[in-house]
């Protein structure tokens, strides 16, 4: 923590998080807000629907690659000119997102897109180690949860809104006013979080170094583990959703927003909860009911799909409790995560979201298209990626606090 936090930011500390809250959303917003114009855009610019969807893995490998990088560069220049550097690429990505002609041009400004946008994420949470002590850093990480939780219901909407009353064009007209408004909002008012004597030399060998060291501690990796593969658990519907509301609970895309109000209100629920307990009960014990909670979820989904109709009726309420039981954990597991590197945790922040990210993709690109056609595989492989987080936390557990 810099000791000087609290006289770097003297206005409430709800607009800190807020602020926070908001870099930290433009990742998932950025992803979400275009896809109800994919038809659209494709029948634009003359697309296939490979050339489609190259749109969106170059944006994901560029999110990927880069989440590897702006935490340590933030432990050499600043948390500041990091993330002002990452809101002003981010617009004129947009911007040319906006103006392309060709579908070859929006894969590139999407790649670039993605290389920016994740400067906001992994900086946010080394900002949040910087500026607050460890009961107050997981009430704010809580906050930013919540915001996180509801980016990827509220951008669809806005991108179908958009989409309807303009045209594609619009979606990121609005991205480019998104950037525009962080960049200003952050150089006005973020200050430098860093403190001078925690600042690291910028040289190639020590950077490697840093991330063999991390790379290299099982604790770390655990914890990292422990983060990130859970959410898939609830993500992989996500990624289905299609097909798992459309075919398997036959419901017509006028209802799958019940699926997403389950889905964000357990995330926000489990958020709120867990900054409620800080500091009240130890972080051990609140990982473990996160843990409980997901796993029960788990056994009950499982055995519900072998005896008893597919229904959302008793679909989306599991689905919504293990977001919640992920939401209440994952801010306490964050920290830890961050403090295994106290003189570097922007590094730190970088190589946990290099592992989400990596996650998603895995999930998205293999496991959805193999288990999608099936209720059954989609909770059994749910509760898999669960238990890959549940045997890493009962593995580095007694080494934690």
């Amino acid at each position: 923590m810099n000791p000087q936090a609290s006289q770097l930011w003297r206005a409430p500390r709800w607009a800190l998080s807020i602020l926070l809250a908001a870099l930290a959303t433009v990742g998932p917003f950025s992803i979400d807000t275009y896809l109800p114009a994919f038809a659209g855009i494709a029948r634009a610019l003359n697309a296939t629907p490979v050339e489609m969807q190259q749109t969106l893995s170059g944006y994901l490998l560029g999110f990927a690659v880069m989440n590897l990088f702006h935490g340590a560069l933030s432990d050499s220049f600043g948390r500041r000119p990091v993330v002002l550097t990452g809101m002003a690429v981010f617009t004129l990505a947009s911007m040319g997102c906006a103006l392309s002609g060709s579908i070859g041009q929006l894969v590139f400004w999407r790649t670039v897109q993605g290389l920016s946008a994740g400067a906001g994420v992994v900086v946010s949470r080394a900002i949040i180690r910087d500026m607050f002590p460890p009961s107050e850093a997981q009430r704010v990480m809580s906050q930013v949860t919540i915001f996180f939780g509801l980016a990827p219901a509220i951008a669809p909407m806005v991108g179908g809104f958009l989409f309807a009353h303009a045209d594609w064009h619009a979606i990121f007209w609005f991205l480019v006013l998104v950037g525009a408004a962080l960049f200003i909002a952050n150089w006005r008012l973020l200050p430098e979080t860093l403190h001078a004597d925690h600042k690291q030399p910028f040289h190639v060998g020590d950077l490697m170094r840093g991330y063999r060291s991390l790379v290299g501690s099982r604790r770390f990796v655990l914890l990292a583990l422990a983060s990130g593969i859970p959410f898939n658990g609830m993500f992989l519907y996500v990624l289905a959703a299609p097909v798992f509301l459309g075919e398997h609970l036959h419901l017509a895309p006028t209802q799958f927003f019940w699926f997403f109000l389950f889905s964000i209100g357990g995330i926000m629920g489990g958020a709120f909860l867990s900054g409620r307990l800080a500091g009240r009960i130890k972080p051990r014990h609140q990982i473990r009911r996160g843990f409980v909670i997901m796993t029960v979820t788990s056994i009950v989904n499982i055995v519900c799909n072998l005896t008893l109709p597919t229904s959302p009726y008793w679909a989306f309420p599991l689905i919504s409790a293990f977001a919640f039981g992920w939401a209440l954990m994952v801010p306490v597991v964050t920290l830890m995560v961050l403090d295994q590197a106290p003189d570097r945790r922007g590094m730190a922040s970088s190589l946990q979201a290099c592992v989400g990210s990596a996650a998603n993709g895995l999930v998205a690109g293999l496991l959805v298209p193999l288990v999608m056609h099936s209720t059954l595989s989609l909770a059994l492989t749910s509760g898999g990626l669960m238990c890959i987080g549940l045997v890493a936390w009962l593995w580095v557990k007694r080494e934690v606090g």
